[in-house]
């Protein structure tokens, strides 16, 4: 179904009420502009392209279920990706872990994706989402690497280095003190660099 662009470009705020007065439009608008993002969060944190799907349909689900309850204390996108987190966190702790294979030296591939995870290394921050989604063969291996941490500390790189959140933001997401946030990603991302010289090694 064809929208016109400008509606995408509404207020949230504005778009809430529309369809709080009737306009089921609205609420398309709404799911068509923060979809693919919610998509892509979940993705990150559970690894599993079917599941991601089926969280990002059950986020929306329950994003119609009450947003005549959201009070707009916050704003909409830091209140639907806490939605998707909440539901994407309690999925990881019931689903069985499988564990994911280990990542060889020889599996890195070409000189420039070695080079590139080497440069992250001496980096206090994390892989520059731009990178990575240019390079799948380095995508996959930061993946693969993210799924090594445990979902709260997954959460939060996904959330700062991919998704671009505010501390803030983060906290209100993940419903934790911002203080534990910073410290969750200073001990994710240490985690991850410890992984990655273990594999260039």
């Amino acid at each position: 179904m064809h929208l016109d662009t400008h509606n995408i470009n509404i207020d949230d705020s504005a778009l809430v009420k529309q369809y709080r007065n009737g306009d089921s439009q609205a609420l398309e608008t709404l799911i068509i502009k923060y979809q693919g993002r919610i998509y892509n969060v979940i993705l990150k944190i559970c690894a599993n392209p079917d599941d991601a799907v089926e969280l990002t349909q059950e986020t929306f689900v329950k994003v119609m279920e009450n947003l005549d309850k959201f009070a707009g204390r916050s704003s909409f996108y830091t209140w639907i990706f806490r939605i998707a987190v909440n539901l994407t966190l309690n999925y990881c702790k019931r689903k069985v872990k499988l564990g994911f294979r280990s990542l060889e030296a020889e599996e890195l591939g070409s000189d420039s994706v070695k080079n590139t995870l080497k440069s992250f290394l001496v980096n206090t921050s994390a892989p520059d989402p731009a990178i990575i989604t240019q390079n799948k063969e380095l995508c996959s291996i930061v993946i693969n690497l993210l799924m090594k941490l445990d979902e709260n500390q997954r959460t939060v790189v996904v959330l700062r280095d991919i998704e671009s959140m505010s501390y803030e933001k983060i906290s209100i997401v993940t419903g934790v003190e911002l203080g534990t946030v910073k410290s969750r990603l200073s001990r994710a991302r240490n985690n991850l660099r410890e992984m990655l010289e273990a594999v260039l090694k």
